[in-house]
């Protein structure tokens, strides 16, 4: 089902929460909101429940106007990061709850309702633990007998905050890929709240990202990582370099290094910086007394390695400004630079985003 909001704003005293937010949740895609803690990201995800009003605007579920429905009416699912489970109850009475609760002329009989649940049950994986309590299930277990509850009413919407929050780094990749597998199984259209930037990428159909409460840019996982529409977003997705300076004779001037503008760039004199990704960075061997012949170049000097699996991640000093640049690369290829006794460097980056301000 599409789902939109319109106009969105909603403060809590003079704080802006949400500062006229319009986005479109395109139906059966699995769309996460990332920013940081406090852009609005989660406030958002509770007006589309109907768990808060908006100061103004719309939500449209389906095309109809549900900004002024009951909880119950919008036929969401919410899923939030510490379960909410109710501890005096099975797991399977956890399931059943919202089925149960339903208004008599709408409520299935009690066979249908055993039947739906056990089929819930078996496709999150735990149907062998209908007779258990909360409190005997890991918390990867409990966070997904809550998405069996949340899926149990059939929601138009599914919304899920922060479902993996509470849990531990390995669990949390286990679920992002058994939640990806699941979404692919079901297509409900589903809105996903995250500020973990791995875990946006890697399990979203699309990604918008927020900031102070506003969008600052909507796409799919590749677009948002490879084009970065603001500083700010430049900076969020993924560790980065940032190389600052003045914007001189139509480039943009760091130390001894030169970057070129965007094409449509017009700045003259202005700040900028120029940020790139530790992998887009080339390093090859230099002498100590070799001297970079293209202001592209820069000298640098290795500071310290360290290799974890197949990559090696490097810090190495800039000659020019002492400041510390980070560098991604192969661990075989690292090896065979080790094994050279190599210190001195020319560092050429591969690709640059420059931003002004």
């Amino acid at each position: 089902m599409n789902m939109e909001v319109r106009s969105i704003h909603k403060r809590f005293g003079s704080f802006a929460a949400l500062n006229d937010v319009s986005l479109q949740f395109p139906d059966g895609h699995l769309t996460a909101l990332l920013g940081p803690s406090g852009c609005g990201k989660t406030t958002l995800l509770r007006i589309i429940a109907g768990l808060e009003q908006p100061d103004s605007g719309q939500v449209l579920l389906g095309g109809e106007d549900a900004s002024h429905a009951d909880v119950r009416e919008r036929q969401v699912g919410f899923v939030f990061q510490h379960y909410a489970l109710f501890r005096h109850m099975t797991v399977f009475d956890n399931v059943a709850f919202g089925l149960r609760m339903k208004p008599r002329r709408e409520r299935l009989s009690e066979a249908a309702i055993r039947a739906k649940v056990m089929d819930l049950l078996q496709l999150v994986q735990l149907d062998w633990l209908a007779d258990r309590r909360p409190a005997a299930l890991s918390g990867g277990q409990r966070q997904r007998i809550a998405l069996a509850r949340a899926l149990a009413v059939e929601p138009r919407v599914l919304l899920l905050d922060e479902p993996f929050g509470a849990l531990d780094a390995k669990v949390r990749k286990e679920l992002r890929r058994w939640l990806r597998h699941l979404h692919d199984t079901l297509h409900v259209t589903s809105i996903f709240v995250t500020h973990d930037q791995e875990e946006a990428l890697e399990v979203a159909d699309e990604i918008v990202i927020m900031n102070r409460g506003q969008v600052e840019q909507r796409g799919s996982p590749q677009a948002v990582y490879d084009e970065p529409a603001t500083a700010f977003v430049c900076g969020f997705l993924g560790h980065m370099n940032l190389f600052h300076g003045r914007v001189q004779g139509g480039q943009l001037l760091s130390g001894s290094m030169q970057f070129a503008l965007p094409g449509d760039a017009g700045a003259h004199d202005a700040a900028g910086t120029a940020y790139v990704r530790p992998h887009e960075i080339q390093i090859e061997p230099c002498a100590p007394q070799y001297r970079p012949a293209h202001a592209s170049e820069l000298r640098v000097n290795l500071l310290r390695a360290q290799a974890l699996g197949p990559l090696a991640q490097l810090e190495l000093t800039r000659e020019d400004t002492q400041e510390i640049i980070e560098v991604v690369m192969p661990s075989q290829e690292f090896d065979r630079l080790r094994a050279r006794g190599c210190r001195h460097f020319i560092a050429r980056p591969s690709r640059a985003r420059v931003f002004f301000g």
